[in-house]
């Protein structure tokens, strides 16, 4: 990964609130951030000039809002011309983390709403972070665990951003004694748990880990638990998952519901 983050903007509320806190979590990193509006003009006749420089000037200030957040940050901007996701999934490639907001106009609109930031999360090269609009600036990193391979990458990724925000992280697992296999106990969960998070404590000594078996539907109880988290970090993809489905249902329901910011992380490729 090249030390930056990347932040799309289109100008919406949403959006801006979304370049502050990149602005926080590349200041966090030590890392450059780079300010992004995808360029996707509807199709006009050859003759008709088309003039940039609105957007030129959006995702300037936007840089500027960016700097007064984070001093000193090394930022730049650009107008990239192409639809969002794909200008974004092309821009992650060279990006630790895409952060975008939940709600946009223009040129984003549709996140949360339509499909644009499930399939940004699905194809993205780096995780990329759903960044409400008023982030919660304390509590818990909540991680949901389910054990599978793609939620490795997750774990990592909550411990590193933990011990980048002083956070505690809550390692959570959603356990339905109804549907579990005859004989299983909740002992089986808690040991998941703790077989995803082995080897965490000496990587990451200063985070503190709290490993919590919560009973019900794995979508209900992590939406639930982030009403008190600053941060939700999930799997791209979890155990059990149609080989053709690059975000799973709990990732989707997340990044629609979840009442604070949520990064999904995707495995490696």
């Amino acid at each position: 990964m090249g030390n930056l983050v990347v932040v799309g903007v289109d100008g919406s509320a949403s959006s801006l609130a979304a370049v502050e806190q990149a602005a926080r979590e590349a200041q966090r990193r030590r890392s450059d951030l780079r300010v992004v509006n995808a360029l996707s003009w509807p199709v006009r006749p050859m003759h008709t000039p088309l003039d940039p420089s609105p957007l030129d000037r959006l995702v300037n200030e936007a840089a500027d809002r960016a700097r007064r957040v984070a001093p000193g940050l090394q930022v730049t901007a650009a107008v990239v011309t192409g639809e969002p996701v794909a200008v974004l999934e092309a821009e992650s490639r060279a990006a630790d983390l895409v952060v975008v907001g939940p709600r946009g106009a223009g040129g984003f609109i549709g996140l949360l709403l339509g499909s644009t930031a499930a399939s940004l999360a699905a194809h993205a090269r780096c995780p990329v972070m759903v960044a409400r609009e008023e982030p919660a600036e304390a509590g818990p990193i909540v991680l949901g665990v389910d054990g599978s391979q793609v939620g490795e990458e997750a774990v990592e990724f909550a411990f590193a951003e933990a011990a980048l925000r002083g956070a505690v992280v809550i390692a959570a697992h959603a356990w339905l004694p109804d549907y579990a296999p005859p004989g299983t106990g909740v002992e089986s969960a808690e040991r998941l748990l703790a077989q995803a998070i082995a080897g965490r404590a000496e990587n990451y000594p200063d985070v503190t880990v709290r490993r919590e078996v919560l009973s019900g539907e794995t979508r209900e109880v992590l939406i639930e638990a982030s009403r008190t988290a600053q941060l939700m970090v999930v799997g791209a993809r979890g155990r059990g998952g149609f080989a053709g489905l690059l975000l799973g249902s709990v990732s989707q329901a997340l990044l629609h519901h979840a009442h604070c910011s949520v990064t999904v992380v995707r495995g490696a490729t």
